[in-house]
């Protein structure tokens, strides 16, 4: 049973990072190739709601299947605590930018008249877009790299394992 305990969350924790790094080939293609800037972040919006939702039905499976691990006492390494904590983080993140990022961006954006670019540089609305279009890429960038992290860390088994890495 610890065998496919540990494989489902790592089945999980990959799709849901494969997910994230995707994301950014998905983005830099969008606005390289649609017509216009509005088009894109259209597109870049609706994947990254795709993305958070992926994001946080996998966090839970990765989330319950760790404290399953636990439960068994055949896995009980140290760094189950430090994989909750990181998963944990992560998903917080995730809906911070789901439920309050991007409800404020669209909010921004739909009262330019949708697209951003055309309001002028110094308009309240188009300032505030920016920073937290900033904001949003910092959000994902640390649950990007957090899962980077908590890949090398679910891989970790036993004590064998972790002094390798060591």
């Amino acid at each position: 049973m610890t065998l496919v305990f540990r494989t489902i969350r790592l089945i999980a924790l990959s799709v849901w990072v494969g997910g994230l790094a995707f994301f950014i080939l998905v983005a830099m293609v969008a606005f390289k190739t649609l017509p216009t800037v509005e088009l894109a972040g259209l597109m870049v919006r609706g994947s990254l709601i795709s993305l958070h939702h992926l994001g946080l039905v996998c966090g839970l499976v990765y989330l319950v299947f760790t404290v399953l691990l636990l439960a068994t006492h055949k896995d009980t390494h140290p760094l189950r605590v430090v994989e909750l904590l990181l998963a944990a983080v992560m998903l917080v993140l995730t809906a911070y930018s789901q439920y309050s990022i991007i409800p404020q961006m669209e909010a921004y954006r739909i009262s330019v008249g949708g697209d951003i670019t055309m309001a002028p540089q110094d308009a309240p609305a188009r300032v505030n877009f920016e920073h937290l279009h900033k904001l949003s890429v910092r959000v994902e960038s640390a649950v990007l790299l957090e899962g980077l992290v908590l890949l090398g860390l679910a891989s970790v088994h036993g004590r064998n394992d972790y002094e390798r890495f060591a």
